[in-house]
């Protein structure tokens, strides 16, 4: 690697203020910032300390001012509702002004905190936008989230005021979220403020005293002017879990989020100004907040608002259709989306319908991307499919294979290389820096690039102790992997995915791209469970296929063979159960620490984004009895 990619990675370590300080020009300063990178402080770092800017006039009033006001900003499609909306940038950012002129009108101003609880429509992406317009900081709440998870943010982060609808859909069932918003109300003890509430026709909710509605309240709002804010202010707080059961307020600040995506877009993703991004996620996510708001607008792209099944279940030809339909350049999706579509069209029938020829590139993360898929979504659609590794708390890719800026080879099991501003290194348990291709505690060096989190909201020292603590110096990431010689990153898995036994550290992830490769083999996970012999053994649970009709007893035992002969008789695999589904958040996720805490016989709190909760009533017994066929 010695193009391109090698000399911005190693001006980004060699000269951190002369790179950023150039991403930086891409960014409207109402002032100059005085100093790139504020390193003095660490584990805290400041990026472009004493520069002023707004990042709603990034995303739209430049364009807008720029002559490019007619052109499309954000595609909102719909199959749950059978329609599509088109928003120009002029059109958004006239939608954003007077929304921020409602926010104004119930007290919300610079600073002030503000909840965003809505499903996939355009109007959860304005109130992004208009909270970033006056300055205040929103934050966002997924809306598979149940009343106490709800009521909890709330009191953490102690809301003006709320933004909600009065309802979401998930294939042909109505989710009331207003009846959800009221009881957490209810149970939080700060008191939020007014509720601005979107009625929307599949549900009109009931309102109450301190509701608003929002087509009223947007008839009679005044459009209002960005204010600006310091780099260094909160542009919004994300929460993410953590290990205690209380959530994690993750802080992004506006200076170093605005020139970290702007810069990330064309040269990790190859979009650029006026190319279409369809990123089918959720706004309620890190990814959705990136990559369906931020980036393409700052860009100037043009961005794909999906409102669909959950992830892990999407129709077929859904995503060709979309492709299709908008002319994507761009897809970026989890891999158990690809898993889904390769469960109920394996040969790729539907694709057959559709003109996807616009699109360039596959991109994948979110959890690991098996071999196998990545094989399959390589085959069929032909254009490079790229796994790519990033966080909540990184907010853009920390490794990936840089499409805009240097294409490069791609590595089945690998996100590749680490973006410019991250040093991604592998530790041993004492710190201990390991060689190439040995196993062990993935970290990145501080300071982390800018865009990245600057802390937890109101709780410096959980940020501390949670991230910072296990190696000095160092950014815990909490997945295991190794770099290969060539500097290819491997993510295995989290590390608490890494089981001990009979004191051999084996990755789960390495016995799952072994199952995910038996042609009958859907999906897969693998966990480590309690063993009083070897303190822990792994237990594997796999879909199998649509039309496969051999059972249990005669595939597990391939299954056991195949990890044998692949991983090594040291894993002690010797439990797999044939299961109709596998437990998952609505952004698929497997949830997999809530299947090892049942098949531990421990009290598992199941949480409230499971797509089916029936799935893990049909799990249990199966969790938690012995040996299957096989052992």
């Amino acid at each position: 690697m010695s193009g391109e990619y090698r000399q911005a990675y190693d001006r980004s370590m060699t000269d951190p203020d002369g790179f950023w300080r150039e991403a930086a020009a891409l960014i409207d300063w109402y002032t100059e910032p005085e100093t790139i990178m504020d390193a003095s402080a660490l584990p805290f770092s400041r990026w472009f300390a004493g520069g002023e800017l707004n990042t709603c006039h990034n995303a739209l009033d430049r364009h807008v001012d720029a002559g490019r006001g007619d052109q499309v900003a954000l595609i909102h499609d719909s199959p749950v509702t059978d329609s599509q909306q088109r928003f120009t940038y002029a059109e958004l950012r006239d939608l954003v002004a007077r929304f921020a002129g409602v926010l104004r009108s119930v007290g919300v101003g610079k600073g002030d905190r503000v909840i965003i609880y809505m499903p996939m429509v355009p109007e959860a992406a304005v109130a992004m936008l208009a909270c970033a317009r006056l300055g205040a900081v929103h934050s966002v709440v997924f809306g598979g989230f149940a009343a106490r998870e709800l009521a909890v943010r709330i009191d953490d982060a102690t809301p003006s005021a709320i933004v909600s609808a009065s309802c979401g859909i998930e294939g042909r069932r109505i989710v009331e979220y207003k009846p959800l918003l009221d009881r957490a109300i209810e149970l939080a003890e700060h008191d939020p403020g007014r509720s601005i509430v979107l009625q929307r026709p599949q549900y009109e909710a009931p309102m109450t005293d301190r509701d608003l509605d929002w087509a009223e309240a947007m008839a009679a709002a005044e459009p209002t002017e960005c204010v600006p804010v310091a780099a260094t202010d909160p542009l919004y707080v994300l929460y993410t879990s953590g290990t205690t059961g209380k959530p994690k307020g993750v802080q992004r600040d506006n200076g170093g989020h605005a020139v970290a995506l702007r810069w990330s877009l064309p040269a990790i993703y190859d979009v650029g100004p006026g190319e279409v991004m369809f990123t089918a996620s959720d706004v309620g996510w890190v990814v959705g907040h990136s990559y369906i708001v931020y980036a393409p607008l700052l860009t100037g792209a043009t961005t794909v608002l999906y409102e669909g099944k959950p992830i892990g279940t999407p129709d077929a030809g859904a995503f060709w259709r979309v492709i299709q339909d908008h002319r994507v350049k761009a897809l970026f999706t989890a891999p158990t989306a690809f898993r889904g579509i390769k469960k109920e069209d394996p040969d790729a029938v539907l694709l057959r319908d559709y003109d996807i020829s616009s699109l360039q590139t596959l991109f994948l993360a979110g959890e690991r991307l098996d071999p196998e898929t990545w094989m399959w979504a390589s085959e069929k659609l032909g254009v490079p499919v790229v796994d790519h590794w990033w966080q909540t708390e990184t907010g853009w890719p920390i490794a990936a294979n840089l499409r805009g800026l240097e294409p490069m080879e791609l590595k089945a099991g690998s996100p590749s290389v680490p973006c410019p501003g991250y040093q991604v290194d592998v530790l041993d348990v004492d710190g201990t820096e390991l060689p190439r291709g040995e196993e062990g505690a993935i970290v990145i060096k501080l300071p982390m690039p800018p865009g990245c989190l600057q802390t937890l909201w109101e709780d410096d020292e959980r940020f501390r102790e949670s991230y910072m603590s296990r190696y000095e110096g160092y950014y815990l990431t909490g997945d295991g992997g190794y770099v290969d010689d060539d500097g290819y990153v491997f993510v295995m898995g989290r590390t608490d995915d890494v089981i001990n036994v009979a004191g051999h550290r084996l990755s789960t992830g390495s016995m799952e791209e072994v199952l995910a490769g038996h042609p009958d083999v859907a999906e897969c996970a693998v966990i480590g469970v309690h063993d009083a012999m070897k303190g822990q053994v792994p237990r594997g649970f796999v879909v199998l296929k649509s039309g496969v009709t051999r059972g249990e007893d005669e595939i597990a035992p391939e299954l056991v063979a195949l990890v044998r002969n692949e991983v090594g008789a040291v894993a002690s695999f010797k439990n797999v159960a044939v299961v109709p589904a596998l437990p998952k958040t609505r952004s698929g996720k497997v949830l997999r620490k809530t299947m090892r805490q049942i098949a531990d016989g421990q009290d598992a709190m199941v949480p409230s984004t499971i797509d089916d909760a029936t799935v893990l009533d049909t799990l249990r017994p199966v969790l938690q009895k012995g040996p299957q066929a096989g052992g």
